[in-house]
């Protein structure tokens, strides 16, 4: 398993089944009806719909690894899902998926890894700047950290995660907010521990990237 990554499993087993995808700074691997799709960082939700008795695997790599395994900057396919042959030769996927069919987890990390190997391993300093801001770390104070200016940090993250820092942060806070709701605490104690200035702030955030109010989100949680 490559560090950080997580598979991922969906299925729709007698009905069709649409689903919610939250922004996460994130980038994957997709093996859906014999063929392997790429999914972008996203800026906000991405609504998907599988058909009765299709199912999803998927590998989900850590924030900022997608372009090194992919070979194309994360900006460039930001909000999209696209094939893999898109992006790569046609004969060379083709072979890929063949081997794709018998055992798609095994495949799909063996691919990433491999590609991960001969890339040289992701960015170092996309790994330093996700660490600092899923700490709730602002934006200003790691552009120091790490000795550069606001627009240095802005072009750096763009390749390899989709969008600014300050996007990102967004993300991340939203998430880590949303995580620690799920583990049962109130909106407010979650808006104040997670970074909002208040539960309207936190609401319209999460409103604004994943289309919906947070209690909406936890009841389909």
């Amino acid at each position: 398993m490559l560090p950080g990554a997580v598979v991922w499993r969906r299925t729709a087993a007698t009905e069709s089944n649409t689903g919610r995808v939250l922004p996460d700074g994130c980038m994957d691997l997709i093996w859906w009806g014999g063929e392997i799709l790429v999914a972008g960082p996203d800026t906000a939700a991405h609504l998907s719909t599988i058909g009765a008795g299709e199912a999803l695997v998927g590998l989900r790599f850590a924030p900022g690894t997608g372009p090194a395994v992919l070979g194309v900057p994360a900006n460039e396919l930001r909000d999209t899902r696209v094939p893999l042959g898109d992006l790569w030769p046609v004969r060379d996927v083709r072979l890929i998926e063949e081997r794709t069919a018998t055992d798609p987890v095994t495949a799909l990390e063996r691919l990433a890894a491999a590609r991960l190997a001969a890339a040289g391993g992701p960015e170092p300093l996309a790994g330093r700047i996700a660490a600092g801001l899923r700490t709730g770390m602002a934006v200003t104070e790691l552009a120091d950290r790490l000795g550069l200016s606001a627009r240095q940090l802005h072009r750096r993250c763009l390749p390899a995660f989709g969008y600014g820092a300050k996007t990102l942060a967004r993300i991340l806070r939203m998430q880590r907010a949303l995580r620690r709701a799920r583990a049962g605490g109130s909106l407010a104690d979650v808006a104040s521990l997670s970074g909002y200035a208040d539960q309207a702030h936190f609401t319209r955030e999460v409103r604004a990237l994943a289309g919906a109010p947070p209690r909406e989100l936890l009841a389909h949680s």
